[in-house]
């Protein structure tokens, strides 16, 4: 009875005053162009998850939805997260507390890890031989306000992301396509910055702490619309040890990423809604 009741109080003292909601994606389809998530077969279709391991996530915080994810509980990292940005300047990076996701948790924490689907402050410390920490699929640096900056230190919204990669080329990447979207992306009616985001991480061979999938790639990609026609513009990259302070990401088109993607086993359909190239 006491090792129980030890771990409900960890369990009350860990999560924070967040409530992430595993629903389907039409719950919060606000975050993808034209209100449509990605169709990716046997895994996501029709803004529902098609197995049990993959959980859409519309991400809950201060009571509004603020992104949307779907995380994959096997690997422990999450497919992608997708996010409006609709600010002409970058977000200052807040000092938050990591988050989890108590929803992704079937079981009451035996062993004492209430968190098996999910990675923790353990798994991603900064002190490990991978030379990685925690990389945001849905950047602060993106967010509209603060609040919104906060919400997104979640680790389900983090993967393991090497340390010189992560403040290196993907962070110059990050403030490159904010300022360009600032510039070229609008709402239809050609006032406000709108752009539709999606972040992802593809799983690689390797764990951290013989738990949390280290991701091979990482991608980006957006949809906004500039002179009333939408358009896109997408990225990739190997996440791995940069040894060069100079390095960049060449921007790829939208079918090229698609490519990319089916080439390492997720068989996407449609990233975007099909008036978006």
């Amino acid at each position: 009875m006491m090792f129980y009741t030890r771990v409900s109080v960890l369990l009350l003292l860990t999560f924070p005053a967040v409530i992430p909601e595993v629903v389907d994606f039409s719950r919060c389809s606000g975050f993808f162009f034209e209100g449509k998530s990605p169709v990716i077969t046997d895994i996501l279709e029709n803004s529902k998850s098609q197995k049990d391991e993959y959980k859409t996530i519309c991400q809950k915080y201060k009571s509004v939805y603020r992104f949307a994810t779907l995380f994959d509980t096997t690997n422990r990292i999450p497919v992608f997260s997708a996010y409006t940005v609709t600010v002409d300047r970058q977000i200052e990076r807040p000092d938050s507390t990591w988050m989890n996701e108590p929803q992704l948790e079937v079981s009451s924490g035996e062993m004492g890890m209430p968190y098996e689907n999910q990675a923790t402050d353990e798994d991603i410390d900064e002190n490990n031989s991978d030379n990685v920490n925690r990389g945001h699929l849905f950047p602060s640096c993106h967010s509209g306000d603060e609040v919104i900056a906060r919400s997104t230190f979640t680790y389900t919204n983090t993967v393991p992301q090497k340390i010189s990669f992560n403040g290196g080329s993907w962070k110059r990447m990050e403030i490159d396509t904010i300022q360009f979207m600032a510039l070229h992306c609008r709402d239809k009616s050609g006032k406000n910055v709108l752009a539709h985001v999606l972040t992802g991480a593809v799983p690689g061979k390797h764990l951290l702490k013989y738990r949390v999938n280290i991701p091979s790639f990482m991608w980006m990609t957006f949809c906004c619309y500039n002179n009333k026609s939408p358009f896109s513009k997408a990225y990739w990259a190997p996440n791995e040890d940069e040894y060069n302070d100079n390095l960049t990401i060449t921007g790829i088109t939208l079918q090229e990423l698609q490519k990319n993607l089916i080439n390492n086993n997720i068989k996407v359909t449609q990233l975007f809604d099909k008036d978006c190239t």
